[in-house]
């Protein structure tokens, strides 16, 4: 008898049952049992699917950074190279606002209790920042942001706007300085603190807020699974 195919659909839905579980109830939650019941299937899905519970485990992070890579490749590239990298600060906040159960696994917010996740797995997601790098070396280049290592600002700005990000999920941000009011703020700041000038950055920022429908909103943040060629698979 052939072995069972792994259906990417059915691979999908266990990974969010899965990561919400782990994000809402805690690790004693996380058993193969527990989600093939959310599912409504057997618990052999999850080993056809994952070869096991630390496969989902390790899945989970994959996922959550592939759909991250999702809402990047939507973000054009465009002669505002400014504008360019503040969609990217939005990118991230809306996959993680749209997806915070498989944000909190991706950075290590939830535990996975007894299944653990390797170096290599936490550092599986930095592909998606690569293209971050290429914008600042665009921002760089084009005179807005002043001369330096465009890794090291592209580290900047991930690190602040996860800290922001994390804060509105944790629900710490409230009126009158709430999420979005500080959002805006903070993107501006970061784009002036790399060099650019205040009203400069503040146009960009404003007009990529007005590209926010078109490019990031209405995107599947849950394409085919394994389909992207910089995504490491099961």
């Amino acid at each position: 008898m052939s072995p069972r195919r792994s259906d990417p659909q059915a691979r999908s839905a266990l990974i969010d049952i899965a990561a919400g579980l782990l994000a809402g109830e805690g690790p004693q939650a996380l058993s193969a049992r527990r989600i093939a019941a959310e599912a409504g299937s057997s618990t052999m899905t999850v080993y056809t699917n994952f070869g096991g519970m630390s496969g989902l485990v390790r899945e989970m992070v994959h996922e959550g950074f592939a759909r991250l890579e999702t809402y990047f490749s939507h973000v054009a590239t465009t002669g505002d190279p400014v504008a360019d990298m503040a969609m990217y600060g939005r990118a991230y906040r809306h996959n993680a606002l749209t997806n915070p159960h498989l944000y909190a696994v991706m950075f290590g917010g939830a535990s996975p209790a007894g299944f653990s996740l390797t170096a290599e797995d936490r550092q599986h997601g930095r592909y998606t920042l690569s293209t971050v790098v290429e914008c600042a070396s665009r921002c760089i280049a084009a005179g807005r942001f002043r001369p330096g290592d465009a890794e090291l600002v592209a580290h900047q700005l991930w690190t602040a706007v996860h800290g922001l990000v994390t804060l509105e999920l944790g629900d710490y941000l409230i009126e009158p300085c709430n999420a979005g009011v500080v959002f805006e703020a903070q993107l501006t700041g970061l784009m002036v603190g790399a060099g650019d000038t205040f009203a400069s950055a503040t146009r960009s920022v404003g007009s990529s807020l007005e590209r926010m429908g078109k490019e990031i909103v209405n995107v599947d943040p849950d394409p085919s699974y394994g389909e992207s060629p910089r995504h490491g698979g099961g």
